[in-house]
């Protein structure tokens, strides 16, 4: 019996747009030696999907390893026996993730996702909003600082959106930081467009170079203020 038959629903849609076997091919394995039970596809999609069914801490994961709905959710081993466990998903998240070239997936793959649906519709332009945000943190991890604002102790993490809705990236920042910082750094792999070559490489077609425009400085009218 489980709790948690939404989660079959949620891995067909994912299957249908294929979002965490992506993630499964930019997310570079480093594990070696016979006894690897848990492909490097189903990690990644047992992590997510245990937040997205609400059990946040990695402990959880001693309880759902023979959960029959998050067994069919990581697929392949894990039908057969069980799902991985806090251990082996807690060394994935610490390690396998932190990896420099797993962190510099994990920040285009978002983009990636945005670009494959962007891919078949016929925009011909791509319009980015930036739009910064609070992370309310628990204790005193490093960067992260008390906000009088938001009454809490935080990150003021920066976000990308396409004209649809869909985040195409995000850029994690201390709390000290102001809107238009490292905008340039979360900005360019995704203005430089990606998706607009893929277009253009399917279609035949010349896509029209991306302008950015800052918005950083303005003034009022009749006021000296910025």
């Amino acid at each position: 019996m489980t709790t948690d038959a939404g989660l079959l629903a949620v891995r067909e849609l994912d299957d249908a747009l294929g979002l965490t076997g992506m993630a499964g091919v930019m997310i570079q394995d480093g594990r070696t030696g016979r006894n690897i039970r848990h492909e490097i596809t189903g990690l990644p999609r047992q992590s997510v999907y245990a937040r997205l069914a609400g059990y946040e801490d990695v402990n959880d994961q001693e309880l759902l390893l023979r959960d029959p709905a998050m067994r069919a959710v990581v697929g392949k081993k894990a039908l057969e026996r069980n799902a991985a466990g806090s251990q082996t998903l807690s060394r994935f998240e610490t390690e396998t993730l932190a990896a420099d070239e797993n962190l510099a997936a994990l920040s285009s793959i978002n983009h990636a996702w945005a670009g494959k649906a962007m891919r078949v519709t016929g925009a011909r332009r791509i319009i980015l909003d930036m739009d910064s945000s609070e992370s309310p943190v628990h204790g005193n991890q490093e960067g992260s600082e008390y906000d009088g604002h938001f009454c809490s102790r935080r990150y003021h993490p920066l976000f990308v959106f396409n004209q649809y809705g869909d985040c195409e990236g995000a850029h994690l920042r201390p709390a000290t930081s102001i809107p238009p910082m490292a905008g340039g750094t979360c900005w360019s792999p995704w203005w430089t467009g990606t998706w607009l070559q893929a277009r253009s490489s399917t279609s035949g077609e010349t896509p029209p170079s991306p302008r950015p425009r800052s918005t950083n400085t303005w003034r009022r009218r009749a006021s000296s203020t910025p």
